[in-house]
């Protein structure tokens, strides 16, 4: 069994990862890695993951998410979260990737963000 599910979906020419499971050690990690891999390869520049049905993130799933901004950066795209638990947010908020990341509360901002040039993490602060 998959510990994570990956569901990719489009909005205009941003990419949309749906994510559902766990992204620790192990294959979580290693699924998420190959799919963003494959989408740098196709030339993506606008990456979204929706992190909604992520039931558990470790420190391995963190690193991660960071190989693949810095990959995605380095190929002149961006990546952004949205949709975090609050499991999640504390995670990030504790090993100060909100201040790497755009984090966004739903799909609407997040896309939106790639509009504006000035987007910053909207995560509402009453959510913890």
């Amino acid at each position: 069994m998959k510990n994570l599910n990956i569901t990719e979906r489009r909005s205009d020419l941003i990419t949309i990862l749906d994510l559902a499971g766990n992204i620790r050690l192990g294959d979580g990690s290693a699924e998420l890695h190959e799919a963003l891999r494959l989408l740098v390869e196709k030339g993506a520049k606008a990456v979204l993951l929706n992190m909604a049905n992520v039931a558990h993130i470790d420190s391995s799933g963190l690193g991660e998410l960071v190989s693949a901004y810095t990959t995605l950066h380095r190929a002149g795209g961006e990546l952004k979260l949205f949709n975090l638990s609050d499991r999640a947010h504390e995670l990030m908020t504790m090993t100060k990737l909100l201040t790497v990341f755009d984090v966004y509360d739903n799909e609407s901002e997040a896309i939106q963000s790639f509009n504006d040039k000035s987007s910053k993490s909207t995560f509402s602060a009453g959510l913890m």
